[in-house]
């Protein structure tokens, strides 16, 4: 990239969304080059989750996450089983614990019937005992369409894809500098390498307001700096008490769904996560080191529902970090916006980000038409 060669599109962040949307554009014909910072795909927020593909419950009617989701779930599940990506369509339970909850959930279920969600279905309290007895709730809310997939395994398909139909891959490549010329836009890297490109995708995830920032645009006035949000995972180790169901929720929490049972495609049953704003540095060493000191109140948390779990049960997993646009937490909608010409960002895109992937990166497609 020495001498700055043109291409059609710079693709920035090979995570799952940056991943879905070079697989789009070379698809489409475009000439694609993505840049990730890391050695390899999906080092970050795409790897570092439970997998769950969403059915589109919890976001406002309206919303990107709302429309991306259950857009994105019904095109993920058709892609896996074409591409023979493992997933499974598991179900999920959310569970209210008392009256208050029990509102709150016949609220949640009007709420993702607006949204276009199927497969919904209100349990009672004698319903739920009779199909889940290890579980303790007033009712519950199953959706028959959420399920698990094999998240490196989709970015692995994504990738071949996009390298299928012509996209190159340079990883090790930090973005350093943005510039807008007549000719579109110059990406320079921090080893001072640089590519022209017609159309910029800042899919870069964590730092994805760093890129917008280096491009000029005032992030802060935007509503768009970016605040990073840990949530630690424990796995259910031997003697732990277990669902029938897969998947089993809580009512949302502070920051995300609250302390969740997830079971993965090889059958680990796991906790988490809970939601808390990182303390330090991205790139500090303890940025992803679990908080073991965490187990006791994962299974006060857990135990609400699952009754019997003990903070000896849990084994540390790993951490996740999710990029929150709110500092407090609280609902901030996916950013999906071209700004100023020639540059579509990508940010805020946090869960359920791997279920909206493929809606996303086909509205980044089309916003690209404008550029043919």
């Amino acid at each position: 990239m020495d001498e700055s060669p043109e291409v059609v599109v710079v693709v920035i962040g090979a995570g799952v969304v940056g991943l879905a949307c070079a697989a789009a554009l070379a698809r489409a014909g475009r000439e694609v080059l993505v840049l990730e910072r890391h050695t390899a795909p999906g080092q970050e927020t795409s790897s570092r989750n439970s997998g769950v593909v969403h059915g589109g419950l919890y976001y406002p009617p309206g919303s990107l996450k709302a429309a991306s989701c259950v857009e994105g779930r019904r095109a993920l599940y058709a892609y896996c089983a074409e591409r023979g990506v493992p997933h499974r369509k598991t179900g999920k339970l959310i569970v209210a614990t008392d009256a208050e909850e029990e509102a709150a959930l016949d609220a949640l279920h009007a709420n993702a019937l607006e949204n276009g969600v199927e497969g919904l279905s209100r349990w009672s309290a004698a319903e739920l005992a009779r199909r889940e007895p290890a579980l303790r709730g007033v009712g519950a809310l199953h959706s028959a369409e959420t399920g698990v997939v094999d998240a490196h395994g989709l970015m692995d398909a994504l990738k071949a894809e996009a390298r299928a139909h012509g996209a190159l891959f340079l990883f090790g490549a930090e973005v350093e500098a943005l510039e807008r010329g007549a000719r579109g836009w110059t990406v320079r890297t921090a080893d001072g390498q640089g590519a022209r490109a017609e159309l910029v995708v800042n899919a870069a995830g964590l730092r994805a307001d760093r890129v917008a920032e280096r491009a000029g645009l005032d992030v802060d006035a935007r509503g768009w700096r970016l605040h990073p949000w840990k949530g630690d995972y424990f796995a259910l180790g031997p003697g732990a008490p277990r669902p029938e169901a897969a998947l089993v929720y809580p009512m949302p929490a502070r920051g995300g769904l609250g302390i969740h049972l997830t079971t993965d495609l090889g059958g680990q049953l796991l906790a988490g996560p809970d939601a808390a704003p990182l303390e330090g540095s991205l790139d500090g060493s303890r940025a992803y080191a679990v908080d073991e000191a965490r187990r006791e109140a994962f299974a006060a948390s857990v135990s609400r529902y699952l009754p019997g779990l003990e903070p000896a049960h849990l084994e540390p997993g790993y951490r996740g970090i999710r990029p929150k646009r709110r500092a407090d937490g609280a609902f901030a909608d996916f950013v999906l916006e071209e700004a100023p010409e020639g540059l579509v960002h990508l940010l805020g895109i946090e869960s359920p980000g791997l279920t909206a992937a493929l809606a996303l990166a086909e509205r980044v497609r089309r916003l690209a038409t404008r550029h043919d």
